[in-house]
């Protein structure tokens, strides 16, 4: 008993200090310091799907475009930050005003008024837009696999310079912006349109315009499978994308300062997690039935259209209305696959039916469980921002394919991009050595690294 009551002493004594600092800050300015915190944290985990993006597309590409895939989403999420702050953020929130885009001007943080003790912005400036850019760098991120394995890479950086730069802050100013979407009420809660489908939208275009790699469709409709290089890693980059996801919808939220918004931001991440859940188990379910075996990769993008679908309104289902938003959603993926293939459009992640489809899907779900939307509304918001998207990132992709060129040479796509674009392999010791042409400063190091040991070591074939 006596050991009792000192150790209960000793914890009262420990947290004397925090709770005399609780009483000595401000509510306001308590409120302040969790939505910053909120903020940057969310942030953080949504820059993490970067990484899962990266290992997704790396594991169902072949491995002589694994090193190209890497080096696209890294520097893809720079040119983000880059553009973001250049012109991206003022051309999504600053004086949109219930009109079609905002104004030019780089971003600039202003917490003077914090600092002298005002609080009543709600959080920090930077914190803000970080948050908001790493969501661009999403978007941007949804084209990088669909367009694998046969486009130029700076053609594709280029690309990105524009998408995150200019596309996605427009028509992201319509419902995020205080924009004419906003004000008519549409909803879309994290993304599902403004992001995933945004991201959907570019890559179609790109898609068709590019065309398909070499040998993927024969006569008759045939379809001849390119398995991926490595399901692992696949796998390990839908988990990283789901644990991602938290932050993405639940940092949507916007606040963490009071009980109303962690109780909100409860309900927003267990109802992202059973929409993940139920899209999984859908496509499974489904591809076994049609197929007799179970796709791996089905129950992979199964569970990432579960997210995409219940990101448009993650915050007003129960937990079983969750599941099925989330379920019809991987029921999507599985038919959307074979579609777009009988169509001829060659998408490798299979990032359109994911995050197409799927985002589409998630939008017009939305009337289903918050009263407040509106199939109409709804509707407008997916079919403008589709035409609008359509329409810029077509024009984008001919001005750069008739100037620049956008498609590698066939000779590059067979050797693979790897070697073609950056001279450097994902697996040299487990692929064939090139011998010809292929350069880059990769290879010349190998090469010296090994006269200097003097020795080779053989390369496993395979």
């Amino acid at each position: 008993m006596n050991k009792f009551r000192i150790a209960l002493s000793a914890a009262i004594m420990m947290s004397m200090p925090a709770m005399a600092l609780a009483e000595e800050v401000p509510v306001s300015e308590m409120s302040y310091i969790l939505n910053t915190f909120s903020f940057l944290i969310m942030g953080i985990l949504v820059m993490w799907m970067a990484a899962g993006f990266g290992m997704l597309e790396s594991g169902l590409v072949r491995s002589k475009n694994v090193a190209t895939i890497c080096l696209k989403n890294i520097s893809l999420f720079g040119i983000a930050g880059i553009l973001y702050y250049l012109v991206g953020y003022n051309l999504m929130y600053s004086g949109v005003d219930g009109g079609f885009v905002g104004s030019l001007g780089l971003w600039g943080a202003d917490d003077a008024a914090a600092l002298a003790g005002d609080y009543s912005a709600g959080y920090a400036a930077a914190s803000d837009w970080f948050f908001q850019m790493v969501f661009c760098g999403a978007a941007c991120s949804v084209v990088s696999g669909c367009v694998a394995e046969r486009i130029k890479i700076w053609s594709f950086l280029a690309f990105c310079v524009v998408l995150t730069g200019v596309i996605y802050p427009i028509q992201g100013s319509w419902g995020w912006g205080g924009g004419w979407l906003s004000e008519m009420g549409f909803v879309d809660f994290a993304g599902s349109t403004i992001v995933h489908s945004v991201g959907g939208w570019a890559a179609l275009t790109g898609a068709i315009i590019l065309g398909a790699r070499k040998g993927k469709y024969g006569k008759g409709g045939r379809v001849n499978p390119m398995p991926g290089s490595n399901i692992p890693m696949a796998t390990l980059g839908t988990f990283i994308l789901w644990m991602g996801w938290y932050g993405f919808n639940g940092g949507s939220v916007l606040a963490l300062g009071d009980a109303a918004s962690a109780i909100a931001m409860s309900n927003v991440i267990v109802n992202t997690n059973a929409a993940a859940c139920g899209g999984m188990l859908a496509a499974m379910a489904l591809v076994q039935i049609l197929y007799k075996k179970v796709d791996v990769t089905m129950a992979l993008n199964g569970a990432l259209a579960g997210l995409v679908s219940i990101t448009a309104g993650p915050d007003t289902p129960s937990l079983g209305a969750a599941v099925l938003i989330g379920a019809v959603g991987g029921v999507l993926v599985v038919l959307a696959v074979p579609f777009f293939d009988k169509l001829k459009i060659d998408d490798v992640v299979g990032a359109l039916s994911v995050h197409l489809v799927g985002g589409i899907w998630g939008t017009l779900a939305v009337p289903f469980t918050n009263g407040e939307a509106s199939f109409l509304t709804q509707f407008i918001g997916v079919a403008a921002t589709g035409a609008f998207v359509v329409a810029t990132t077509a024009a984008l992709w001919l001005a750069l394919k008739y100037t620049v060129g956008i498609r590698c040479s066939e000779e590059d796509e067979y050797r693979g991009l790897d070697i073609a674009e950056i001279g450097m392999e994902a697996y040299p010791d487990f692929q064939r050595v090139s011998t010809g042409g292929g350069g880059g400063v990769a290879p010349a190091l190998s090469q010296a690294a090994s006269a200097m040991a003097g020795a080779s070591r053989p390369v496993k074939q395979h």
